[in-house]
């Protein structure tokens, strides 16, 4: 929680010191100062724990992708939307490397802290019916199955709904 004000009084300090770096001439190091402030004003709304762990799961590397995310002990002393986030990325690795308890949790966990994207809220709902359906539990699998449906307006998850529709009914 701390570590969030010590940033942006960082922050503003670092482009303070720009102006005056620009007023004494040296224009280099205040374009570079005020990269390096901006930089931390960013990483106050983007956390960078979950944008490296975003970056392994787009390259398919879900085990390094955990093991970053497990790094943060306290993940509520984020911004709710960072938090939402980081349990969400913590689910889909977690899914992908057979830990389909874990992720059940991670993902409830994201949606009850509020996923911003409705493809994203679509994405942990069909996971949710995907981990329900390996446990027999057809009525639930159903519910956000339908929810998934509702969720996804530009029809990115149309083969997956199917595939999970289709495994549905042989059971």
């Amino acid at each position: 929680m701390i570590g969030k004000y010590i940033r942006l009084i960082l922050a503003i300090l670092i482009i303070a010191s720009s102006v005056f770096l620009f007023i004494y001439g040296y224009s280099g190091w205040g374009v570079l100062a005020v990269f390096a402030g901006l930089l931390l004003v960013l990483f106050q709304f983007k956390n960078e724990t979950n944008l490296l762990a975003f970056f392994f799961i787009r390259r398919n590397n879900f085990a390094k992708a955990e093991a970053i995310l497990s790094k943060v002990k306290h993940p509520e002393h984020m911004l709710k939307a960072q938090e939402a986030y980081h349990y969400y990325l913590l689910g889909l690795a977690q899914a992908q490397t057979h830990q389909p308890a874990l992720a059940e949790k991670s993902l409830k966990k994201a949606l009850s802290t509020g996923l911003r994207l409705k493809s994203d809220q679509a994405m942990a709902k069909l996971n949710l019916a995907g981990f329900y359906l390996s446990k027999r539990n057809k009525k639930l699998a159903k519910i956000h199955l339908m929810e998934a449906k509702k969720l996804d307006k530009q029809k990115m998850l149309t083969a997956q709904i199917r595939e999970v529709e289709n495994m549905m009914k042989r059971i």
